[in-house]
């Protein structure tokens, strides 16, 4: 593994994407994209769902978690929050069938192909949204952030994790559709991956981080 920012940036655009941002090979590949995130990216995943719990949601909360892949986080998030709900969404089929593979007996976790432009819930009926190294693919960001905006429930937070330079974007989105929300970004603590990746943070103003 390459140390500092930028070799540690190289290796991960390098593994998990192309040039014109689309999945790279074998990454579209459920079993080999979950074998190399579950070494980089399971400090992250428990990271989060340290942080969810935290949270305090109410029992039959929602959570979603967008760009789901093979369904690892909502996994995680659900041994630490039982009594919550976590859907995992993604444009994959095959990342969506790894992912139902994934759900331990008993959790409260839901996987279903879908697309952050077009997601298939009511307003208002999500308290958290989260996504990991997903919002890069987004083709249009900001009809993404506006499903986002419109899903979310009074009160609800969006956490984006991604490439600190890719968030961009997605930040000036963000701020267009939560005029009266805090948006920023903040570093991410979460092994090497930390190095990289910052969270985009969406939530009502004057609550504390």
């Amino acid at each position: 593994m390459p140390h500092g920012h930028r070799g540690l940036r190289h290796h991960v655009k390098r593994h998990f994407m192309h040039d014109d941002g689309s999945m790279a090979g074998r990454f579209g590949d459920p079993e080999h994209y979950g074998r190399f995130s579950a070494r980089l990216q399971r400090p992250l995943w428990a990271a989060i769902a340290a942080d969810v719990a935290a949270l305090g949601l109410p029992a039959g909360g929602h959570v979603l978690d967008v760009g789901t892949g093979p369904g690892r986080l909502p996994v995680e998030i659900s041994r630490r929050c039982p009594d919550v709900w976590v859907t995992g969404l993604d444009v994959s089929p095959r990342m969506v069938e790894a992912a139902h593979a994934a759900i331990e007996p008993g959790q409260q976790v839901i996987a279903e192909v879908g697309d952050v432009a077009a997601l298939p819930y009511r307003d208002g009926s999500v308290d958290l949204v989260v996504s990991t190294l997903s919002q890069h693919h987004w083709p249009d960001r900001a009809a993404a952030i506006r499903e986002l905006a419109r899903v979310l429930a009074p009160g609800g937070r969006i956490w984006i994790y991604d490439l600190r330079r890719a968030l961009r974007g997605a930040q000036l989105a963000a701020g267009v559709a939560f005029p009266e929300a805090d948006v920023r970004v903040e570093p991410v603590r979460a092994g090497l991956l930390g190095l990289v990746l910052g969270r985009l943070t969406v939530q009502p103003a004057g609550v504390p981080a």
